[in-house]
C-alpha cells in the first residue's frame, strides 16, 4: 500500500517573502496565517517583508516558519492530500506534532514562539554556530570533532552531509581541519549552536514549558528526531524537551519511514532541503516540496498519476 509522508522544514530554510504566494492564492492557507497573525501580530509582515537579518533571529524564525508550514500543510489537506505519517526537522517537529493532532494550532504556535525565545536567549548566553560538513564520512567528522573542546556532530542529514555545532571561536579551526581532510565546510544561516550541549539550559527551560501542556492523541505517526522512531504519546514531552540539545537523526528517520512503507515524500514549508535529502538517502523515491499554490497543484497531479488521491 502506498503511503504519503509530510516532512516539515527546519530553521535555516527561511527567506524574505516566504508564504506570500500561498496567502494570496489559497484561502485555506490565508485563514491559517490570519489566525496566527492575531496571536502574534507582525508575523505576516516578517514572513512577507522581513529582511534576511530579521528572519535569522531565532525568536522570529521559528514562529514564521511554523506559520508558513501549517498554512501549506492545511492547504494540502484541504485539497485532499492525507498523509499516513510525518516528521519534522528540529523546529519542524513542533509543526509536525501540531498537524498530527498532539497540539492545537494555538497551542503549537505558542510553544514554538516560546521555543524560539528560549533558544535565542541561550544562543546569546552560550554563543555558537553551525557548519555543514560535506564530502566526508560521518565517522571522519566525528573524529575531527574530538580534537576540539566544544564542537559536536548534531544533524545527521545523510551520508556525506553532517552538520556540526560549536563555539564560534573554535569553528574556523574546525573548518580548516575539514578542508585538510578533503571535505568542505559550509556555514549555516542560524543563530546558535543548536542540538548540542550549548542548548542544555534551553532544553531544561523548554521542558518546563511542555510540562503543563495537555496532549491529544496523535492522529498519524510522527517520527522523532531523537530516536528516528514514531513518538509514543507518554514519551512526547520528554523527547521534545531533549530534542533541543540532542542530535537530529534525519537519515535514520527517512530510512525507518521507508522500511515502514512510506514511498511518497512531501516537504512542507520554505526551501527544498528535506526533499533533496530524501533523494540522496532513497535514490528514485518521489520527493516534492510545497510552499506555493503551484507546488500544491504539482503534487496533486503527481499523486493522481499514481492513483494516491
Amino acid at each position: 500500500m502506498d503511503k504519503i509522508a509530510f516532512l516539515f522544514a527546519g530553521q535555516g530554510a527561511q527567506y524574505p517573502g516566504m508564504g506570500r504566494d500561498l496567502y494570496t492564492k489559497n484561502k485555506t492557507a490565508r485563514a491559517v496565517l490570519d489566525a496566527l497573525e492575531e496571536k502574534r501580530p507582525g508575523t505576516r509582515r516578517q514572513c512577507f517583508e522581513g529582511t534576511q537579518e530579521e528572519l535569522v533571529h531565532t525568536a522570529n524564525t521559528q514562529p514564521c516558519m511554523f506559520a508558513v508550514e501549517l498554512a501549506a500543510a492545511q492547504a494540502l489537506r484541504e485539497a485532499g492530500v492525507s498523509p499516513q505519517g510525518t516528521a519534522g526537522f528540529s523546529l519542524g517537529e513542533v509543526a509536525a506534532l501540531t498537524f498530527a493532532g498532539a497540539f492545537s494550532l494555538d497551542q503549537g504556535f505558542s510553544l514554538v514562539c516560546r521555543r524560539g525565545e528560549i533558544m535565542e536567549v541561550a544562543a546569546k548566553k552560550y554563543p555558537g554556530t553551525m557548519v555543514a560538513v560535506l564530502k566526508l564520512k560521518n565517522e571522519q567528522v566525528e573524529r575531527l570533532c574530538e580534537h576540539f573542546q566544544q564542537v559536536y556532530p548534531v544533524n545527521y542529514n545523510c551520508e556525506g552531509q553532517l552538520v556540526v555545532a560549536g563555539k564560534e571561536e573554535e569553528m574556523d579551526g574546525f573548518c580548516r581541519a575539514v578542508a585538510e581532510a578533503g571535505g568542505r565546510a559550509k556555514r549555516l544561516a542560524v543563530g546558535g549552536g543548536f542540538h548540542s550541549p550549548l542548548m542544555a539550559e534551553a532544553s531544561a527551560f523548554f521542558a518546563q514549558e511542555l510540562a503543563p501542556q495537555e496532549l491529544s492523541t496523535l492522529q498519524i505517526p510522527v517520527y522523532a528526531n531523537c530516536t528516528a522512531k514514531p513518538y509514543a504519546l507518554q514519551a512526547l514531552k520528554e523527547l521534545l524537551g531533549c530534542q533541543l540539545k540532542s542530535p537530529v537523526r534525519w537519515e535514520k528517520t527517512i530510512r525507518n519511514m521507508a522500511d515502514d512503507g512510506f514511498n511518497f515524500f512531501i516537504e512542507i514549508g520554505p526551501g527544498k532541503t528535506l526533499s533533496g535529502l530524501v533523494k540522496r538517502i532513497l535514490p528514485g523515491a518521489p520527493a516534492f516540496s510545497v510552499e506555493t499554490e503551484t507546488d500544491v497543484q504539482t503534487v496533486l497531479e503527481q499523486l493522481r498519476e499514481r492513483s494516491m488521491v
